[in-house]
């Protein structure tokens, strides 16, 4: 019950306190009302816990007051870390944004996702992270890259996507253990591109997120200007892995194939 509460957003429980201290959501419990109170997304998660505490006796208010709590919880826990690539600013404390990189991407257990742009000498760019596949056979590593169509290439989308693979599989991933690999295929459309595949972030192990401007770059690790947050938060860390996984789901994100 606790790990299904965990894993709703914070402002969504704070609105669900609001509800049952109020009354406005009372027994009987449905998906229905509960959507029709707190919004859509997480009705069903949201009725298993007012269901399970309802077995146990617990009243709305009761509920509304242990919400409460855990958000107080929430907010004396560790702030976001700033990280930046960049000159050194006198007073400023930041981390640095390789080595972020480089402990999230060498230290989870079991699940990571990386969403970049670009990148740039894959031996450099996924070494942590293959080499962390290898010592862990069952991390599920997830990356979302883009396929770029440089201007006046006409070259069919599908032969992109192989030549990419290609390349990838070839030269550029460094590991004996593969991830999954995913791309935007509006990227690949002739003429001017209806979108492209431009986040930038890392989740680990569905608790850690960070969020930068930085791609998988040298450059972007060392020299250029970089500003992103690293946080500890699993809600959050679950929902944009969640928000990942519906791109898959909904076929907007496709499976690079294998070399």
């Amino acid at each position: 019950m606790i790990d299904t509460l965990l894993e709703i957003p914070s402002h969504v429980r704070v609105r669900l306190a609001s509800a049952l201290e109020s009354g406005l959501l009372a027994p009987p419990w449905t998906a229905m009302a509960i959507r029709a109170t707190v919004g859509g997304g997480y009705d069903e998660s949201i009725l298993q816990v007012l269901q399970g505490w309802e077995r146990l006796g617990v009243s709305p208010v009761a509920g509304a007051v242990w919400l409460k709590s855990l958000r107080l919880a929430e907010v004396r826990t560790s702030p976001p870390d700033f990280v930046w690539t960049g000159p050194e600013v006198a007073g400023l404390h930041a981390r640095d944004t390789r080595r972020v990189y480089e402990e999230l991407l060498g230290s989870a257990e079991r699940s990571v996702w990386v969403s970049s742009y670009a990148f740039f000498d894959g031996p450099q760019a996924f070494g942590a992270l293959a080499r962390r596949m290898d010592a862990i056979p069952g991390l599920e590593v997830t990356l979302l890259l883009n396929i770029e169509r440089r201007r006046g290439d006409t070259t069919a989308a599908d032969s992109l996507v192989r030549r990419f693979a290609d390349e990838f599989w070839g030269r550029e991933w460094p590991g004996a253990a593969r991830p999954k690999v995913y791309f935007d295929p509006r990227s690949l459309e002739m003429g001017s591109p209806t979108g492209v595949l431009h986040a930038k972030a890392v989740v680990a192990d569905e608790e850690s997120v960070f969020i930068t401007s930085a791609n998988l770059t040298a450059a972007a690790w060392d020299r250029n200007i970089e500003l992103g947050l690293l946080v500890r938060d699993r809600a959050l860390a679950a929902t944009t892995v969640i928000h990942f996984r519906t791109l898959i789901e909904k076929d907007l994100l496709r499976r690079l194939p294998d070399a």
